[in-house]
């Protein structure tokens, strides 16, 4: 999740102070990520710091106001038209788990997906209660639901996922995954370089 850019975005609607901004962007994402004052203020400086907000003077009430710039509203237009990229490589930690219990000798990676599915289905299922627990048509509403769907596509891909994982260790038998400690040693540090004379 990017947070400087969903700042900056928020920004481009007027100038707003560090509460203001949480509270706006807890209102756009219906409190999902909540974010703490320090890392918005530590977000608005590096902003101000490469030059896509302004920081105004303090009001009667203390409060300081950030406003986007020209380079700022030109980043949040190329943020906004750009697809979000998936890279290649997980840091799931349930993937990694399950591919580490796969391979580990004597690990019941049957197990573990399982206790896996048991505990996906209780999160899918609190998240559609939740979901279905606020009827809401207002603007607040519609961002609050858009990102509680996300979160209930996702859980219900993880069990699909888990039924594939499943079928995959199924076809396996548990001694042709079982990877024991290899022999090879990898060696410490850069490679040698060859010396001049290994060159001539």
């Amino acid at each position: 999740m990017s947070v400087r850019q969903s700042l900056l975005a928020i920004l481009a609607q007027g100038p707003c102070y560090g509460h203001q901004l949480r509270h706006e962007f807890d209102r756009r994402t219906g409190s999902v990520w909540p974010l703490n004052v320090g890392q918005i203020y530590n977000t608005l400086e590096r902003l101000e710091r490469d030059g896509l907000v302004d920081r105004g003077d303090a009001d009667a009430q203390g409060h300081v106001y950030w406003e986007i710039t020209e380079a700022g509203m030109t980043e949040v237009d190329r943020w906004l038209a750009a697809p979000v990229e998936r890279g290649l490589a997980t840091r799931d930690e349930l993937a990694i788990k399950l591919a580490v219990a796969a391979t580990l000798p004597g690990a019941d990676a049957a197990d573990v997906v399982a206790t896996q599915r048991v505990a996906s289905r209780r999160h899918l299922g609190t998240l559609r209660d939740v979901r279905d627990s606020r009827e809401d048509d207002t603007p607040e509403g519609l961002a609050w639901s858009l990102v509680v769907d996300s979160m209930i596509f996702a859980a219900d891909a993880e069990l699909r996922w888990l039924d594939h994982v499943q079928d995959r260790l199924a076809e396996h038998p548990e001694h042709a995954v079982a990877l024991e400690l290899t022999a090879d040693r990898p060696k410490r540090g850069r490679p040698a370089r060859p010396s001049v004379a290994a060159l001539a």
